[in-house]
């Protein structure tokens, strides 16, 4: 499998600082190419949310660099991979809460991240940031971990219902804010020419699926300049729509 990865974020309309954080590249193993990405959403409603979301990717990034490499050189095993994953997103959020306590201040970050290595992709997952999957339809692969969702769930609140419901920020769970987080960690096949999209609350609040499916349609996405174009059009919708939020997306296109 072969990738194109591009990214792009924008501070908004309102907020004067950006507390998004991503990264995402492809690597050379012994297993063949790997993709990874990450997107981070520091909280904004906490102090200093951009230190918690840019920590736990660049503690990601140097996962990926030195123990990731390392476990590629055998055969790796997904029970390998999802224990690293998500034990590391289990660590931060006790280091960033020990930050947080030793300066008096409350901190925190959603997580997500996607590894696509051969034909599988192994997601870890929590809060409210979303990983979807795109070719003639657009498909949801996380679920978010907020108050609304399990409303939702539960058969209190229809999804209409939701769009509006001023609750609609209260995370579950987040990295550096929860006593305790228990990280979804999702598998699956790895499509070929696909576009696997990640992105922040404030990339999609204005925005419907079929919109985001249009822009993002592996088609129109044939090198990283075609991506960043889409990316950097969905933004400026966002913006023209009045999104209050930080605006951050990553696409991972797949070719062979």
């Amino acid at each position: 499998m072969e990738y194109l990865i591009e990214g792009a974020t924008d501070i908004g309309n309102v907020k004067g600082v950006n507390q998004d954080s991503f990264m995402g590249k492809v690597i050379d193993t012994n297993q063949g190419k790997v993709a990874f990405a990450i997107l981070c959403d520091g909280m904004g409603g906490l102090k200093f949310g951009e230190i918690a979301s840019a920590s736990v990717v660049q503690a990601y990034n140097e996962w990926l660099e030195h123990n990731f490499k390392y476990l590629s050189e055998w055969q790796i095993q997904e029970d390998d991979i999802r224990s690293s994953m998500t034990n590391l997103a289990i660590q931060f959020n006790e280091k960033i809460k020990a930050y947080g306590r030793e300066r008096g201040i409350s901190i925190g970050t959603t997580l997500t991240a996607i590894l696509m290595l051969s034909d599988k992709y192994y997601i870890v997952h929590v809060g409210d940031t979303r990983i979807y999957e795109i070719d003639q339809n657009i498909c949801q692969l996380t679920k978010d971990q907020t108050l609304v969702q399990r409303e939702i769930d539960m058969g209190r609140l229809t999804y209409e219902q939701a769009k509006t419901d001023p609750r609609s920020s209260i995370l579950l769970q987040c990295i550096g804010a929860s006593d305790t987080v228990y990280p979804d960690f999702i598998t699956g096949t790895t499509r070929d020419n696909c576009t696997y999209l990640l992105c922040s609350d404030g990339f999609r609040h204005k925005l419907s699926d079929e919109e985001i499916g249009f822009y993002l349609q592996p088609g129109n996405l044939l090198n990283t300049v075609m991506i960043e174009d889409s990316l950097k059009n969905l933004i400026e919708l966002n913006k023209q729509r009045q999104e209050t939020d930080n605006i951050t997306a990553i696409v991972i296109r797949t070719y062979n």
